[in-house]
């Protein structure tokens, strides 16, 4: 087995591609401590290794941050041989009954990022927004070893969170007010504004 490594935009962060699904269909998977990462044996692996301070599951690969002040070349080969071990012994991507029981239900997170109730006079203008998000964006930003969840949409903002290697990656400022914000104020008149959530 040959696992590919991509860098990022965050020089932090690695991007691992076992060439094989890791999430598949069920979404992603954002690890930001060893606590978070205590459902999935593949998780507590890598933040075991003491210099890990983020773990990203996507689609088909693997985000992994190192602490602040490690060098990639000291940790990647310990990484890689996480990973290898992992998906040769096809250990499972999360614990029994961390999933609710049927084994393929990705776990809820509680990450303590703000969440705006939407008002249902919005319902259109919030089927837009995140259309666009998951044909135009997420797959540029799993690209890039991370993915944004949609947090809300009040009054004109759309909130945002960044996740895996695009959260406290340099440019994901300027990827939010640029890049995601020009883009839903074209296809979208009713956005005036995107904000980090």
């Amino acid at each position: 087995m040959f696992i590919e490594t991509e860098t990022t935009p965050n020089p932090a962060t690695l991007k691992f591609m076992p060439g094989r699904p890791v999430m598949g269909d069920d979404g992603t998977r954002d690890f930001a401590s060893p606590e978070d990462a205590e459902i999935s044996p593949l998780a507590e692996m890598l933040f075991a290794l003491g210099d890990v301070s983020g773990v990203f599951f996507g689609k088909d690969f693997v985000s992994v941050t190192a602490a602040p002040g490690v060098h990639w070349a000291d940790l990647k080969p310990q990484v890689v041989a996480v990973l290898l071990d992992h998906f040769v012994t096809k250990t499972p991507l999360f614990k029994p009954g961390a999933t609710g029981g049927n084994g393929i239900a990705v776990p809820p997170e509680d990450d303590g990022g703000i969440e705006i109730e939407d008002d249902p006079a919005d319902a259109d203008i919030v089927a837009q927004i995140k259309e666009l998000l998951d044909t135009r964006v997420r797959p540029a930003v799993a690209g890039d070893g991370g993915d944004i969840r949609y947090r809300g949409f009040k009054e004109g903002v759309v909130f945002l969170q960044m996740q895996g290697a695009c959260s406290g990656c340099p440019s994901s400022t300027a990827t939010l007010k640029h890049g995601i914000e020009g883009l839903l104020k074209h296809y979208v008149p009713e956005v005036v504004e995107v904000r980090a959530a």
